[in-house]
This record gives C-alpha cells, sequence and structure tokens, in this order.
C-alpha cells in the first residue's frame, strides 16, 4: 500500500489568514478581510506560477504588489514570514511517525509525498526535517513546474515511483486536489484533522491494532 501526504495544512501549518494579519494588519482589519486578502493574494495565476516555479522572488513581489497595492518590501517579508509560518502539525506528525514504524515491520507499505511548494519554501523543509526519513520519495511542484490538481504532477509521481493506482491512497486537505487524484484510479483522503485521517486509514489499513502497539 502506498500512502501520498500533501504538505500544507496536513503535515505543515498553513494558516493564510494569520499570515495576512501579521503581515498586512492594515487591510486584514477583520477575519473576512483577511481570508479575502489571502485567496488574492495565493488563489491567482502569478502564486500558482511562484508554486511551479515559472516565475522568481522579485518578480512575484513586483507583480503582487502593483496588483494588490502592497510594498514590494512587505510582500518579500511575507516569504521570509511563510518560511517560519511553515511548522509541524504535531499530531499529523506523530501519525506519520506511527506509520513509519509500521512501515519498518512489515513489508509492503510506502510513504510519499506531492505538495505544491515553491522551491525556496521545499529547500527549507528539506534542511529543517528528516524528509527522507519519514518518505520513500515525493514530489514538490516548484522542482517539476506542474502543480496540484493538474493530472501531470500525479502521474509524475505515480510513474517514478513504479506506484499501483489501486494500491495508492492520497491525503490532502483541498477537495479538488483528492478528486484529481480519485480521476487516476487513486483513493482519495479530504483531511480535516489528524483523528479524522487516523479513522480513514483505520479503514484503509487496520491502523488501530497499530496504534495499540
Amino acid at each position: 500500500m502506498n500512502l501520498v501526504f500533501d504538505f500544507g495544512a496536513v503535515l505543515f501549518r498553513w494558516q493564510p489568514e494569520l499570515l495576512m494579519q501579521a503581515h498586512f494588519a492594515e487591510r486584514a482589519t477583520s477575519a473576512q478581510a483577511a481570508r479575502e486578502l489571502a485567496r488574492t493574494l495565493f488563489h491567482h495565476p502569478d502564486w500558482q506560477s511562484f508554486d511551479r516555479g515559472a516565475i522568481a522572488e522579485h518578480d512575484l513581489a513586483s507583480r503582487t504588489s502593483e496588483r494588490l497595492n502592497l510594498q514590494p518590501a512587505a510582500v518579500l517579508a511575507l516569504l521570509e514570514g511563510i518560511e517560519a509560518h511553515l511548522t509541524p502539525v504535531p499530531a499529523t506528525v506523530a501519525l506519520l511517525e506511527r506509520l513509519c514504524q509500521r512501515r519498518r515491520e512489515q513489508a509492503g507499505m510506502r510513504l510519499f509525498f506531492l505538495s505544491n511548494m515553491p522551491v525556496r519554501f521545499a529547500r527549507m523543509l528539506e534542511r529543517r526535517h528528516d524528509l527522507a526519513n519519514w518518505f520513500d520519495g515525493g514530489v514538490f511542484s516548484g522542482d517539476v513546474h506542474l502543480a496540484k490538481p493538474e493530472p501531470g504532477i500525479y502521474q509524475l509521481l505515480q510513474q517514478r515511483y513504479d506506484l499501483d493506482p489501486a494500491r495508492t491512497t492520497f491525503i490532502d486537505d483541498l477537495q479538488a486536489n483528492v478528486d484529481a487524484a480519485a480521476a487516476l484510479g487513486w483513493r482519495g483522503i479530504r483531511f480535516e484533522s489528524a483523528s479524522q485521517l487516523e479513522g480513514d486509514l483505520t479503514a484503509v489499513l487496520g491502523l488501530a491494532s497499530a496504534h495499540r502497539q
């Protein structure tokens, strides 16, 4: 069985509204305003191009500052802030470590990641965390110039690691990304919490016995 994890809002914290409040307090004056600013910043072709490694940071900062009437320096400071923001989600990491233990004890389980992550943050996560110990492999969007929910990035992971779609389960917090995996014959789980994920994986892998050990 292959388990494929998303990173942002699953294994690593991703709360865009908090970033807006921290870096653009004059614009994010309410929770609703923060959500709207985050949506216009992160759900835009410029950020999506940054995700896939198609534009450089200074170009992103220039375009975003002009489009949203923000100071370029403030946008660059946001990128610095994202590095501090992307911290592990303890409950999900604990579940992942139990899965790593299960993988060591029995053959047939492999763990992978598939993350929309600009190159800057991908390298930062590799420096700070032992991804090679957690995972048998994975793909960052910024490295391959593809991004979820495009079929190509799933197919790349599948081909690179010889994944059998019928034996592959994909975990992501966004339904569109889960649906794209399901369209290729993978099982999809929409992530809401570590406890919910563990319950769903119990049905797939029989994790209850592993959790008691």
